[in-house]
Order: C-alpha cells, then structure tokens, then sequence
C-alpha cells in the first residue's frame, strides 16, 4: 500500500509542482504518448534480451511482492518455530528415527497438518524433511549440515534476488534511453528548422520530455520498485535461515528449548516474538 501511494504522491508533487509554477501541461502531456512508448518500448526490450522465461515471470511477480510487502509475520514465524521444536523435542526423546513417519509423508503427518501454512509452503517443508531426513541417515554432523545448508539458502537468495538486479539494470538504462528518445525528437525538431519560433520552441520543449521521463522512470519509479522487492526478499530469507538454525543448534547438542531459542533470534524485530510468548505456545503444543 506504501508503494502505491508513494508512487501517487510522487508523481502529485513533480506534475503538480509543474502546473503550479506556470508550466503549460499541454505540450508535456501531447508529447508523453510517444516519448513513453520510445523510452518503455526500449527498456522492455532490452530486458527481454537479457533474461530467460522464468526471469521474466519471476519479476512479474515479484511486482506483487512490493505491493504486499514480506509474506511471514509474527503468526508464521510462531508456526514454524513450534513445528520445529516440536521435531526436536522428538529427535532428542526418542531418537532421530522418530521423525520419519512425520517427514516421509508429510502430508499425511499430524504435526504438518497442525501448521498447513507450513505445510502449504513446499520450500519450507521440504527443507525441513530433507535436512531432518539426513540427520536420520547419520549426516549428524553440525557442521557440515551448516555448511550445505548456508549454500542452499545462498543459492535460493541469489535467484530470489535476479528479479531486483534485473530491475535495477533497466533502472540504470532509462536515462539513457531517455536522451536516445529526447535526441530523436531534437532530428524532427531541425528537420523543420524553416518554421517559426513558437513551433520551434514547443518541438524542443517536446523532445525534452524524453530525458524527463527517463530520469524519472529511473530514479523515481524503477529503481524504488527494485529497492522494495531486495528489500522483501532479504526480509523473507530470514524464514528460512530460522530452519537452518534450529536444525543446526539441535545438531549441536543443544535441548529443544535453546534450538528453537537460537532459530527465534533470526526472527525480523519487527515480527520476533518475545521468550515468554514462544515459551508458552511450544509448552502448550499438543500434537498426536
């Protein structure tokens, strides 16, 4: 919702400064059409030379991810937390075979279905199932867990991450692309170098709305949208370092309740629930 208005109260302020200094609107307005569709035209094309299909779709996307902004809050970090506690608190009583019925078929597993939004995640619970699933085949060792899990999670940020460095790139071009528009409205300008000064003036005026909106594509709209989405991305990567650390402090030898301790603490501030709340949900959990 930041996002859009931001963008109305932007775009009030520039236009509306404009208007109310004295600018004639008129020929800003007749000359944006065409200098839009040189500028855009360009810009679109020049991304779709520069990534794949899923690229693309991927920043389609992502334009939804700015709107709504990170997509775990408190609830979901809860959720997860008191899932893996509750794969913890398992694996220290009655040993790492005891998860297997629950991550084989997760879907059919009664802790999954008491968190479905863990379940209706695949990314997250399948990170749990295949890392608890090694635990069960005597991949004990916490550090090399760490390690291929720190790889994973900088695989997945990396490619979660293409959709902003994509964005930024066309963010970096609309100025230019902006001189290539203003500079072919300056050609059509001297092509009618025989024409009175008013006619003159108002084709010159027009030409320069390219460089405008390229500067203002740029800085004020583009490159704010990818700011958003890194900023998004790097918040929800947290959901997923908090797996890794649980997983990693339960290796250590550490008891349930610091495991889950250590995965708290890669909680958002915004979003981290307090010791005392945590503490009184996970020895509250009842799961059959």
């Amino acid at each position: 919702m930041f996002t859009i208005g931001g963008l109305v109260f932007l775009l009030l302020c520039v236009f509306g400064s404009f208007i109310a200094s004295g600018g004639a609107i008129g020929p800003l307005i007749g000359s944006m059409p065409f200098e839009l569709l040189s500028i855009l035209g360009a810009a679109v094309g020049s991304f779709l030379m520069a990534n794949s299909m899923h690229d693309i779709k991927h920043t389609i996307g992502g334009f939804k991810k700015t709107i709504k902004g990170p997509a775990y809050k408190k609830a979901d970090y809860v959720e997860l937390l008191s899932l893996l506690y509750f794969f913890v608190r398992l694996a220290s009583s009655k040993g790492a075979t005891a998860i297997e019925p629950h991550i084989e078929k997760p879907e059919t597993s009664s802790a999954f279905i008491a968190f479905p939004k863990v379940l209706a995640n695949h990314h997250a619970s399948g990170m749990i199932c295949d890392y608890f699933r090694m635990v069960g085949m005597n991949a004990d060792d916490p550090h090399q867990i760490d390690d291929i899990m720190g790889r994973e999670l900088k695989k997945t940020l990396a490619e979660e991450l293409h959709p902003c460095h994509a964005l930024q790139s066309m963010a970096d071009a609309l100025p230019a692309l902006g001189i290539v528009a203003a500079v072919l409205g300056v050609i059509k300008t001297m092509s009618k170098i025989s024409e009175p000064p008013a006619v003159l003036g108002e084709m010159i005026g027009g030409a320069l709305v390219g460089t405008f909106l390229g500067v203002l594509l740029a800085y004020g709209v583009v490159a704010p949208i990818s700011s958003k989405l890194r900023a998004v991305v790097m918040e929800e990567s947290k959901y997923f370092e908090l797996i890794r650390a649980v997983i990693v402090a339960h290796l250590h030898g550490n008891p349930p309740q610091i495991s889950v301790e250590s995965g708290r603490k890669m909680v958002p501030t915004e979003h981290m629930p307090s010791f005392q709340e945590l503490e009184a949900v996970v020895q509250n959990l009842q799961i059959v």
